[in-house]
């Protein structure tokens, strides 16, 4: 598939044709990956962030935000529950705060590994290479960057660097993976000025750089962010026709082509896709290529203060009640729950080659 037949299928609107793509996916994610759905157990360690991205409700500049931080031993916790609940992974996420410092990291990573075994998924924003050097050293396995988009000026526009620095993503993915992590990225669906053309690049950058995970959700607006108000408007005229909706049906699009072009890659049924569809989005995007699902383990007094975007599926259910709804789903679509870290098979066969 190139980046022509890309852009030609993710304007495509009959459903009849978009069956086969979803059934083009289904079968590649069968026999790519197989039928295993693996759960990563997340954990929004702190929602204090330096950043002001546009789109975020908890950056920096977003109003009337309640910050916090978890404790260690409260970390620990959750990762003793995503052991008991038989999942493979801990993800830890977080904005991007100076107070999440290198030596406490790593002990909490050191901590989870001398507990649990579990692997390790770092999600902390852009990290100096010291930061992230010290934590694959004491144990983190994986570290989640997503790019957003490959479109240069809308980059800018809804990532304002911070004084005195410049912001790559790609490069620090990829010094990332030369320190040793798998790594993750992924775009937003429907941002305001994104074009058709913008996101068939993104699924083509997915695939020149070989990532490992890969996640894809429809963007939701932000009450009090800059793309909720002038700023969205004024991108939104600048792509004018070709501005991607934020739907599912889009967003599964780019999951079905990302499989496709990315057969091996793990990638997530998000969270997102459950908020906008409660009824059947993370069964679709299972359906549709995906074999990860992310439950929510931080504590609920805690989860309600992550709101990145409102109304996210699942945010008032126990851990408990999440999990089990999950496994339900997953075994309703006749697949398994995975065991183990579930770790892409490209991930041993570049090491095989180095």
């Amino acid at each position: 598939m190139d980046r022509n037949e890309i852009s030609h299928w993710l304007r495509e609107t009959d459903e009849t044709r978009l069956e086969a793509l979803w059934r083009m996916a289904d079968e590649t994610r069968k026999r790519c990956v197989g039928d295993e759905v693996h759960l990563r157990g997340l954990v929004e360690v702190s929602n204090h962030c330096v950043r002001s991205c546009a789109y975020c409700g908890i950056a920096a500049c977003a109003p009337k935000v309640e910050r916090y931080r978890v404790t260690t031993e409260e970390i620990l916790e959750c990762a003793d529950r995503a052991k008991e609940f038989g999942f493979g992974t801990v993800v830890m996420q977080a904005g991007e705060d100076p107070g999440i410092d290198r030596e406490w990291m790593a002990e909490v990573v050191r901590g989870i590994k001398a507990r649990t075994g579990l692997a390790i998924t770092l999600s902390l924003g852009e990290r100096n290479e010291g930061d992230l050097k010290a934590w694959r050293e004491a144990g983190a396995d994986r570290y989640l960057l997503r790019f957003e988009t490959t479109d240069p000026e809308l980059y800018r526009q809804i990532h304002p660097s911070l004084p005195g620095s410049v912001s790559d993503r790609i490069d620090q993915l990829l010094k990332m993976r030369d320190i040793g992590f798998e790594i993750g990225t992924g775009v937003m669906v429907g941002i305001p000025g994104q074009t058709w053309d913008t996101l068939a690049n993104d699924i083509w950058t997915f695939r020149d750089y070989d990532m490992d995970m890969i996640g894809i959700g429809p963007y939701i607006s932000s009450p009090g962010t800059p793309l909720d108000g002038a700023l969205g408007v004024e991108l939104k005229a600048r792509a004018g026709k070709e501005q991607t909706p934020n739907d599912p049906l889009t967003a599964l699009k780019v999951l079905a082509l990302t499989r496709l072009v990315c057969p091996e890659t793990n990638i997530p049924s998000t969270t997102a896709l459950a908020t906008l569809d409660p009824t059947s989005g993370r069964a679709n995007g299972l359906l549709r290529g995906a074999n990860v699902v992310m439950p929510n383990l931080t504590p609920s007094n805690y989860r309600v203060l992550y709101q990145i975007y409102p109304g996210k599926a699942g945010l008032h259910e126990t851990a408990d009640i999440t999990r089990a709804k999950i496994e339900a789903q997953i075994m309703g679509l006749g697949r398994t729950v995975g065991r183990g870290p579930g770790t892409s098979p490209r991930v041993g066969r570049r090491e095989s080659a180095q």
